[in-house]
């Protein structure tokens, strides 16, 4: 134990005195001659046409760029040839302007000059194989468990397969079947899914070498797709009770007639709640992100104002905070990939649900997670 500590605290110093010496050699080099956090910020939390390589920002993974042209005409080509102002069959990333930071082409503007338009881009960009990655992660982790149990029978599995295993029949048991009962088969395969879906992106997000990297459920467009799928599966499968009790609440009839405020009241509820699935878990993970990334700045920022002395302790000081701050994302991940599958379970629970079953399915399904009225 002793020989790990003094590793760790041997890296540690050499991360404090390395880190402002190569901040000062690029401001007097001129090539970071002024921080931005603003731009960084987004630079890493947003998408991108390429995989950020580690300690790297000249350097990156390329990916294949699909567009089409004004013309009507496609292209494909790697967003290698984009890189560095690179310009490529008339394409490039635009700085700065409406479109900055995407792919970008020119066209005749009828003046004899050219203008700048955005092409119908279909590009494979960083976020888009990030979900593909984090789907193949999860669907090689089911095919595992699939053929464990055709090989094995009942034989509980080992190590990494069984926390697999163990996680799904805690989701399943815990939170899916007490909550939908008799339906819970009906839903498990897409609440499972969604679980570990999200967690497997929660966590690939912690990881800043490839294949991690991508703040997935940081994006709005990610957590709000998500969401549409719980709101579709909610409503498409409603029971005629749950539409009765939108549109003819078991209310006074003053609040129904002449004035229907009641349904209107009922009817923007079936719209907020997907959109509370939508920020919450975006909220989180973003927020989550952001205070690393700026604790690492903060390590430049006080370097170029008090020097190497101040530098160091900074460094130390930052990085202490950061890995304590993904330790708590780690914890986050799992808690925000629970949440979201316990209230998707709960919002098709009161869709199923009809009379007085209706009544009895959501205070067991309350009792049962025990975190609705903490969220």
């Amino acid at each position: 134990m002793k020989k790990v500590l003094t590793i760790l605290s041997t890296l540690l110093l050499l991360l404090a005195l390395g880190t402002p010496v190569a901040s000062a050699a690029e401001g007097e080099s001129g090539e970071s001659g002024s921080i931005n956090p603003k731009e960084i910020i987004f630079e890493h939390l947003g998408d991108g046409y390429g995989w950020e390589v580690p300690f790297s920002h000249s350097h990156r993974i390329p990916l294949p760029v699909i567009v089409r042209d004004y013309e009507g005409g496609w292209h494909v080509f790697s967003s290698a040839r984009l890189m560095h102002g690179g310009e490529y069959d008339g394409f490039k990333i635009a700085e700065g302007g409406e479109y900055n930071g995407k792919v970008v082409g020119m066209q005749p503007d009828g003046n004899g000059g050219m203008t700048e338009y955005r092409p119908l881009d279909l590009s494979i960009t960083k976020n888009v194989a990030a979900l593909w990655i984090s789907a193949l992660v999860v669907a090689l982790m089911a095919f595992w468990l699939v053929r464990w149990y055709k090989r094995n029978g009942m034989k509980a599995p080992r190590k990494g397969l069984g926390a697999f295993e163990v996680t799904v029949a805690y989701i399943y048991d815990g939170v899916i079947k007490p909550t939908l009962g008799t339906k819970a088969k009906k839903f498990a395969p897409y609440l499972l899914t969604v679980f570990f879906f999200i967690l497997t992106m929660n966590l690939l997000g912690l990881i800043v070498i490839f294949p991690g990297g991508a703040n997935l459920t940081g994006n709005l467009a990610v957590t709000l797709v998500l969401s549409i799928f719980t709101f579709l599966l909610t409503n498409l499968f409603g029971t005629k009770h749950y539409w009765k009790d939108i549109f003819w609440p078991d209310v006074p009839w003053w609040l129904k007639v002449p004035i229907p405020m009641m349904p209107i009241i009922e009817l923007f509820g079936v719209f907020t709640k997907p959109a509370a699935l939508t920020v919450r878990l975006f909220a989180n993970m973003m927020g989550g992100h952001m205070i690393v990334i700026v604790l690492t700045l903060l390590i430049f920022i006080f370097t170029a104002i008090g020097g190497l002395a101040i530098g160091g302790l900074t460094t130390v000081v930052s990085l202490a905070f950061s890995l304590f701050m993904l330790l708590i994302d780690t914890l986050v991940s799992f808690i925000q990939a629970y949440v979201f599958t316990m209230l998707s379970t709960l919002f098709i629970s009161l869709a199923q649900a009809g009379g007085e079953h209706g009544s009895e399915a959501v205070a067991e399904a309350k009792d049962s997670t025990g975190m609705l009225r903490a969220e």
